[in-house]
Order: structure tokens, then C-alpha cells, then sequence
């Protein structure tokens, strides 16, 4: 066992979400009367927490329009989208068979804390995990201050883990405490823009995970 504790993103690795994410932005925006963004610029910042994203798709907001914008998302995410957000295949057995075989295991998302608890639920997965953060309990990526909060809770070190993410900001985030990282191909961020931030492996399939932990 190479590592104690496999700490994953989760829209893009381990959630196919991402259309749906575009779809509810590009939503939110129309609603709030702000310029579209386009999809590839939404599929850019997915990762980031959305105060963090918010300036860059749509330029200086007033705190009212953002929490305005928020609050719009959240609802067109939560409630009123219905794009498919399947576990990409293969990922839900992964987890299970990881747990079985004493990987300690956490979640470091973008997602606000509430979402995240929901696709839990919805996916069965919760008890899997043991130390789980979302955007709104920590700084946003690529500050590796979530990373560092999982491994306090779990009594770990950076050498302990490793981060498994589809977006430039999962492993920059790694990078910046000195723990490795896996990318995978099939999320957000092309092969090149992942290289920038020298994982460890890089992985086409979220199966492929076991050959290099």
C-alpha cells in the first residue's frame, strides 16, 4: 500500500456533472440578465468554489449580484436541472473495493458542503468516506488549505496521501503541500495543462487508479 489515504475531487473524477454544471451556469446567468459565458469557459473554472469563479466568467459583481447568482445556480442545480449526473463507470465499485481494503478515503471538492452531501446520499457512497470538504469550509482551490484541514482531521501527513483530480487547480493544490497527484484525462483539463503540475501518473479510465497505489 504506497498510500493510506486516496483523497479524490469529485465533479469530472468521480461525477460525470460536468454538462450539467455548464448547463445550470449558462441558466443562472440568463435569469440574472449577465452575459452567457461560453461552455468551454464554465468547463475552465469548474473546480473552483463559484465566489471565486464568478469574476472570472462574468467580471466585477456587486455582493448583491453574486449571492444573487448563487443563489440562482444552486437552485437550477439542485432543483430545476435534470441533466444526468452519473458516477462514471466503474467509480462507485472503485471506492467500495478501496474501503474493503483499508484506504482511508476523503473527498476535496468544489462543491458547497450541502451539495456534496447530496450526491452522497443519492449515490450511496457516504459511508465510504472519511473525512469529506467542500468549497464553503475552506479557502477555494488551488489553495491546499481543505488538503490540510483532511489530513489534521485524520492525524496524516502530505507523504501519507494522494490527490486524484481532473482540473489544473486538484493538483496545483497538491503540489503546493508536496503531495503526489493523479490526473485524469477524462474531466476538465486536457493531458498538457495537467503535465504542468507533474503528477504522478496520469490515468483514462478511474479504474486505472489501483495500478498506481
Amino acid at each position: 500500500m504506497k498510500y493510506r489515504l486516496i483523497i479524490f475531487d469529485w465533479d469530472g473524477t468521480l461525477m460525470d456533472s460536468v454538462a450539467r454544471i455548464v448547463s445550470c451556469m449558462e441558466a443562472a446567468a440568463r435569469d440574472c440578465q449577465l452575459t452567457v459565458p461560453t461552455a468551454a469557459a464554465v468547463r475552465d473554472i469548474i473546480g473552483l468554489s463559484l465566489h471565486k469563479a464568478f469574476p472570472i466568467l462574468f467580471g466585477a459583481l456587486s455582493e448583491q449580484q453574486a449571492q444573487l447568482l448563487l443563489t440562482t445556480y444552486r437552485c437550477h442545480y439542485m432543483e430545476l436541472n435534470s441533466t444526468p449526473t452519473p458516477l462514471f463507470a466503474g467509480a462507485g465499485e472503485l471506492i467500495t473495493s478501496l474501503h474493503q481494503g483499508g484506504y482511508q478515503l476523503a473527498v476535496a471538492t468544489g462543491k458547497y458542503r450541502a451539495g456534496l452531501d447530496a450526491v452522497l446520499t443519492s449515490t450511496q457512497l457516504g459511508e465510504y468516506f472519511h473525512a469529506l470538504r467542500g468549497a464553503d469550509q475552506a479557502l477555494s482551490k488551488p489553495n491546499p488549505l481543505m488538503l490540510e484541514q483532511i489530513l489534521t482531521e485524520l492525524k496524516l501527513t502530505p507523504a501519507d496521501a494522494v490527490m486524484v483530480g481532473d482540473s489544473s487547480y486538484d493538483l496545483a493544490m497538491a503540489n503546493a503541500i508536496g503531495m503526489d497527484c493523479i490526473g485524469v484525462t477524462y474531466g476538465v483539463h486536457d493531458v498538457a495543462r495537467l503535465c504542468q503540475h507533474t503528477p504522478v501518473a496520469l490515468i483514462d479510465d478511474i479504474r486505472e487508479l489501483t495500478k498506481w497505489i
